[in-house]
């Protein structure tokens, strides 16, 4: 209210009570105005806050990718590193196994060693695989697949496990119209980690059987059974979480990361399908049951053309590879095969005899010193004398980019470390395409 203008009466009181008013209101108005200088400073005290935790947010987001970056990256150096003295290993034995004073003790301690290496190699290939789906990094090369064909390679990966535990595996035969559409490396990396997730929870002795039926809603469902330790409520609600493995003695006998299931939700996911998990108990065995989308088109031939030799001649090979053991392990087992070998330690020295164009074919690291893989083989391409060998990329390097651009420099074929022997021998021989 103005108590100037409310105030009546004489001259000298009105003047007072209008003097009284008027320092009244001029309280009133520093009042108010200092009411709104404070809440302009916290105003602007909460605007700074809000800038700021942007700011942080962003750095922390940016943190997270900086430090998820190198991540990847440090499990792939480590995957490269660890690769690398399998190599030897694994083509020693091969070597042990051909022996010509080979007995039954040293065939069966050539088995253990071959068998660890590939198991080694697998547990390389989840842990990575987890990383990458995590983050975003798979993709896929989805194509018509005959279901069966699937099946029997995933089997033909875990027999020797099976087998040296006395395992029987049952698959019941499937028909050739059961066609799904995925990626074939990935669709085969599910079943192979299922069947050896129930041969490692299965007992010596046990039994595991592999099914598959249509379903009425254009699916398919395979069906993996087994009568080994069987699983808890618990353990099935969280069978598929990263890190999540069943009871164990603490003698880890079975061995894994706890990351194959995970990476099979993930895959089975990524083809639009599901995956669960059931048992009676403990004790009782298990079931994994995996539903995937049927395909109406004709499933693709597992083959393509590739570059050819003349099977069964001796060849001129050049290895290139900078680790000794590897590279000696290697000439040795193909100079058994009957080829002539030469051996470059760093990727000058092997790009100089490339380009002599004395050699059949050329077997090439692609972390090397001096020169890497990648840049001798796009050298050797671009040289004007034409040289054309038949030319394989050994690398400890997994990961699908890793292939895409050994290909890209003018690769033929890309193995991954620890490499079959037989395989590379097929490749040679040119009984293998890709």
């Amino acid at each position: 209210m103005n108590l100037m203008a409310a105030t009546p009466g004489n001259d000298d009181g009105t003047l007072a009570l209008r003097l009284a008013a008027l320092e009244l209101e001029t309280a009133q108005l520093r009042g108010d105005l200092a009411a709104s200088l404070a809440l302009a400073a916290s105003l602007r005290e909460a605007n700074e806050h809000l800038v700021l935790a942007a700011v942080d947010a962003q750095t922390s987001r940016d943190d997270a990718e900086e430090n998820n970056r190198r991540q990847n990256e440090f499990l792939a150096m480590l995957a490269h590193e660890l690769r690398n003295p399998l190599v030897p290993i694994s083509v020693s034995a091969s070597l042990l196994e051909r022996s010509p004073v080979s007995t039954g003790t040293l065939e069966r301690l050539t088995g253990v060693i071959q068998r660890q290496v590939g198991h080694m190699a697998r547990l390389l290939d989840d842990l990575l695989d987890a990383a990458r789906l995590s983050s975003g990094k798979i993709t896929l090369a989805i194509e018509p697949l005959r279901l069966a064909e699937l099946i029997e390679h995933a089997a033909e990966t875990v027999m020797p496990r099976v087998r040296e535990r006395g395992q029987e595996l049952a698959i019941v035969p499937l028909a050739d119209d059961l066609v799904v559409e995925g990626d074939r490396v990935r669709l085969t990396q599910v079943f192979t980690n299922l069947l050896s997730n129930a041969s490692k929870y299965t007992q010596d002795g046990g039994r595991i059987a592999v099914s598959a039926l249509a379903t009425e809603a254009d699916g398919v469902m395979v069906t993996i059974d087994d009568n080994g330790s069987g699983m808890s409520d618990e353990t099935i609600g969280r069978a598929f979480d990263l890190f999540t493995q069943g009871p164990r003695s603490l003698a880890r006998s079975e061995g894994g990361l706890g990351v194959g299931l995970n990476v099979v939700r993930n895959l089975v996911t990524m083809h639009g399908g599901s995956v669960g998990a059931a048992s009676p108990g403990l004790g009782q065995g298990s079931t994994f049951t995996v539903r995937l989308p049927l395909s109406s088109a004709a499933a693709s031939s597992s083959s393509a053309p590739g570059v050819t030799l003349t099977p069964g001649a001796a060849r001129r090979v050049l290895i290139v590879e900078d680790n000794a053991d590897a590279s000696d392990v290697l000439r040795m087992l193909l100079e058994v095969e009957g080829h002539q070998v030469e051996i470059a330690g760093d990727g000058n020295a092997g790009l100089a005899l490339a380009l002599e164009g004395r050699f059949d074919a050329i077997v090439c690291d692609i972390g090397l010193p001096g020169l890497d893989g990648l840049e001798l083989m796009a050298r050797l391409r671009a040289a004007p004398s034409g040289v054309r060998p038949l030319t394989i990329a050994l690398s400890g390097y997994g990961q699908p980019q890793d292939r895409e651009r050994a290909l890209a420099a003018g690769f033929d074929r890309y193995l991954v470390k620890p490499v079959a022997p037989g395989v590379l021998i097929e490749m040679l021989a040119g009984a293998m395409q890709d």
